[in-house]
C-alpha cells in the first residue's frame, strides 16, 4: 500500500522549489495510492489536484481545500460521490472510469455552486435510463456534462417527467446494489480458492502458470475487486522479472600477510604525507580526509610499526619508518583543511636513521670537477699576452715617404682624359 507522504509531495513540488505550503498544483497520478490523506492539511493553497490512475476507493480528506478548482480522480475505484461540500471553489470534477453506481450521490454536488464541468464517462451509473436527464436537473449550476454542453432547451426538457425519472433511477440503483453483492461474494470465493488450507488442496490445484493464463484469458466483470486483482498480479510479475543486481563479494583485503609483513593500503585514495619531526622526535602522518566529513565516520588505530585509519569503511594503512609509542600518539583534525594529523612519538631507545652520504671513489672523477669543467666550457676562450713582452701597435702599417705619394698623384693625373673638369663640390679622393 502506497501512502501520501510529505516526501512524495515535495518530490512532486519541484516547480515550486519543493515548498508545499504555498503549492497550487500537484500531480500524484500513477502512484498506486489507496487513500487520500494529509493533502488538505499540508497544501491549503491547492487549486489543481491530479490523482488519476490510482487505487483510491473513496473521496475523503479534501474538504479543507477551499481554493481547489479542479480535481481529477479518473481511473480509480470510487463508488460514491461524497465529501466535496467543503470545496467551495470547485469548478471541474473528473470521475472518468470509476465505479459510481449510486447516481443519486451526485446530489451532494449541489453545495458546489461554482461547479461547471462534470465527467462520469465509464461509470455504471451512465448506463441507467434517464442518467443525463437526472444529472441535469439535480445540478442546475452545471454547464458541461461528459464533455457535452448543456443547452437551455435540454434543461427545460429534463424538468418534464422528473418524478418518473427519479423513481426509475432508484429502481436501477437497487438492482445495481444486488449485482454488486453477488460480485463481492464471487470475489471472496475466488480469493479463498487461491489460498488452499491443506496440502491435498495444493496438490490438486493447477500449476501457477496455467492459473495465470486462465486469469488473463477468461472474461470477467469489471469491478473494483477485479481491478485490484489485476493490479496485484501485475505487481507480482513485475517483481518476478525484476533482476536484483548481483552483489560481487570482494575478497577480504589482506592487511598483514601470513609471515607478519604489514601492507601499505590506500582504499579511500586519499593524499597523505609521512614526515619525521626531528625537534619533537616524532613521526607525523597528514591524511587529507574530506573537509566536511564527520569525524565519527573515521576510526584510527596506531600500532608500534604501522598506523591504520578507517574512512567510511575504507581502509588506509601505512608502515612507519620507525617504532612509535601508540599510547602517546595523538590524532587531530585541522579546522581549516579538515586533514587528519597523527603525531606519533618515537619509542625510547629508537635510533635515528641518518641519511648516508655517498663517498667518492678516488679513481672516479669528482662531480664538482666535472661541473667546473662544464662551466668553463661555456666561457669563451681569450688569448693571453705575456706582459713581459711589449708589443708596439703603432708600426703595424708602414709609413710611406712623401716622394712616393707625389709620384702616385702624378700617375693618376696622367690617366685622366683631355677636357676633364673636376667637380668642386665633390671632395678630393686624396
Amino acid at each position: 500500500m502506497v501512502y501520501i507522504t510529505e516526501e512524495l509531495i515535495r518530490r512532486r513540488a519541484e516547480h515550486n522549489d519543493c515548498e508545499i505550503l504555498s503549492l497550487e498544483e500537484v500531480s500524484l497520478h500513477q502512484q498506486d495510492i489507496e487513500r487520500i490523506e494529509h493533502v488538505d492539511r499540508w497544501c491549503r493553497e491547492l487549486r489543481i489536484l491530479y490523482l488519476q490512475n490510482n487505487l483510491i476507493p473513496r473521496i475523503e480528506n479534501v474538504g479543507r481545500l477551499k481554493k481547489l478548482e479542479y480535481l481529477n480522480l479518473a481511473l480509480n475505484n470510487i463508488q460514491v460521490i461524497e465529501n466535496l461540500e467543503g470545496c467551495e471553489s470547485l469548478r471541474k470534477l473528473d470521475l472518468t472510469v470509476n465505479f459510481v453506481g449510486l447516481l443519486s450521490s451526485v446530489e451532494s454536488l449541489q453545495h458546489n455552486a461554482h461547479l461547471r464541468e462534470l465527467f462520469l464517462v465509464g461509470n455504471p451509473c451512465t448506463e441507467f435510463q434517464g442518467y443525463r436527464q437526472y444529472v441535469v436537473t439535480a445540478l442546475p449550476q452545471l454547464k458541461w456534462l461528459d464533455g457535452t454542453e448543456i443547452s437551455r432547451s435540454e434543461r427545460i426538457r429534463a424538468l418534464q417527467g422528473l418524478e418518473q425519472v427519479r423513481r426509475r433511477v432508484r429502481e436501477q440503483e437497487q438492482e445495481y446494489l444486488r449485482r454488486r453483492e453477488e460480485q463481492r461474494e464471487e470475489a471472496a470465493r475466488r480469493d479463498k480458492e487461491r489460498k488452499p488450507d491443506s496440502q491435498d488442496d495444493k496438490e490438486n490445484l493447477r500449476s501457477a502458470e496455467e492459473e495465470e493464463q486462465d486469469f488473463w484469458h477468461t472474461p470477467c466483470s469489471f469491478t473494483p475487486e477485479s481491478r485490484l486483482e489485476a493490479h496485484r498480479r501485475l505487481e507480482e510479475e513485475k517483481n518476478a522479472n525484476r533482476k536484483e543486481p548481483e552483489k560481487k563479494n570482494k575478497p577480504p583485503r589482506t592487511l598483514i600477510t601470513a609471515d607478519g609483513r604489514v601492507m601499505n593500503i590506500n582504499e579511500p585514495k586519499l593524499a597523505f604525507s609521512l614526515t619525521e619531526d626531528e625537534e619533537n622526535d616524532a613521526v607525523v602522518l597528514d591524511l587529507a580526509v574530506y573537509r566536511h566529513m564527520d569525524t565519527s565516520l573515521m576510526d584510527v588505530d596506531v600500532q608500534p610499526t604501522y598506523a591504520r585509519v578507517s574512512v567510511k569503511g575504507k581502509m588506509f594503512q601505512v608502515v612507519l619508518p620507525a617504532e612509535v609509542k601508540p599510547d602517546s600518539s595523538t590524532a587531530r583534525r585541522s579546522q581549516t583543511t579538515g586533514h587528519l594529523v597523527l603525531t606519533m612519538p618515537r619509542a625510547e631507545g629508537e635510533l635515528r636513521v641518518q641519511k648516508p652520504v655517498p663517498r667518492r671513489r678516488r679513481d672516479a672523477p669528482s662531480r664538482s670537477s666535472a661541473e667546473d669543467r662544464n662551466r668553463k666550457d661555456k666561457i669563451p676562450e681569450r688569448l693571453e699576452v705575456d706582459p713581459s713582452k711589449s708589443v708596439d701597435i703603432t708600426n703595424i702599417v708602414s709609413e710611406r715617404s712623401s716622394g712616393e705619394d707625389l709620384q702616385e698623384k702624378q700617375d693618376l693625373t696622367a690617366e685622366l682624359p683631355e677636357g676633364f673638369m673636376d667637380d668642386p663640390e665633390v671632395p678630393p679622393l686624396i
